[in-house]
């Protein structure tokens, strides 16, 4: 999340600083640790970014790219000591942050440059925001016509031309759906048509060990579907 134009990692580091300085009862600065004769009190550093459990999402709307960000705060003198104290008791008491206490590896106060002291890591969830993108702008004044209705009336046959009955007709996507009478004929009613942009109608068929799709003219009068026997 971003709040006020700040990032997420800046954002998590800034929240972090309010409760911290609300349970330790004094401000805490953020920066690197810093030797124990160079001031005397709490320090917090954003130290390492962590993944975290992504979820998935359908359609336009994308979701967030989560992570955490670890932090680390420790003491820099003999009078951070309790400040750690009311912070790990806070911490520890509501829940808010989750603490880790594994911030005693000698290399890691290598890397700072300093002596080892009490320390606590701190999780911070953060993520990253992607905005739903804008719809294109309508360029052209919106027009509403309605279109036509109209049935679908044919044959479905074999190879022969023998009539093949009991054959399920479908229109996909409607869910309109028919079967073939004893001589082959099928009607389906509702369909819709539109004459400025005329175009075939997908058909699906089933029945007889078969499944098909036949492309047919909806301005003819009479459909002649021709099914041939399923090959071994």
């Amino acid at each position: 999340m971003t709040t006020h134009g700040r990032g997420p990692i800046e954002t998590a580091t800034a929240e972090l600083v309010a409760w911290v300085t609300r349970a330790a009862g004094e401000p805490v600065p953020v920066g690197p640790p810093r030797p124990c004769d160079d001031a005397d009190g709490l320090t917090l550093w954003p130290m390492e970014l962590r993944p975290a459990r992504q979820t998935r999402s359908s359609g336009a709307v994308r979701e967030p790219y989560r992570f955490t960000v670890r932090h680390l705060l420790c003491v820099t003198g003999p009078a951070g000591l309790p400040r750690l104290d009311r912070v790990l008791t806070a911490a520890t008491s509501d829940g808010t942050y989750p603490v880790v206490l594994e911030a005693g590896d000698p290399p890691l106060w290598t890397a700072f440059g300093t002596a080892p002291r009490p320390a606590l890591l701190i999780d911070v969830a953060a993520q990253v925001d992607h905005p739903t993108p804008a719809a294109p702008p309508v360029l052209q004044p919106l027009r509403l016509r309605q279109l036509d209705v109209r049935s679908l009336s044919g044959r479905v046959v074999g190879p022969q031309e023998q009539p093949l009955a009991a054959m399920r007709v479908e229109l996909p996507g409607i869910g309109s759906a028919t079967r073939t009478d004893s001589e082959g004929r099928f009607l389906i009613v509702g369909v819709p048509h539109d004459p400025e942009h005329p175009s075939p109608v997908r058909l699906r068929l089933t029945g007889r060990g078969l499944v098909l799709s036949a492309d047919v003219d909806p301005a003819e009068d009479d459909i002649v579907i021709v099914c041939a026997p399923p090959t071994h």
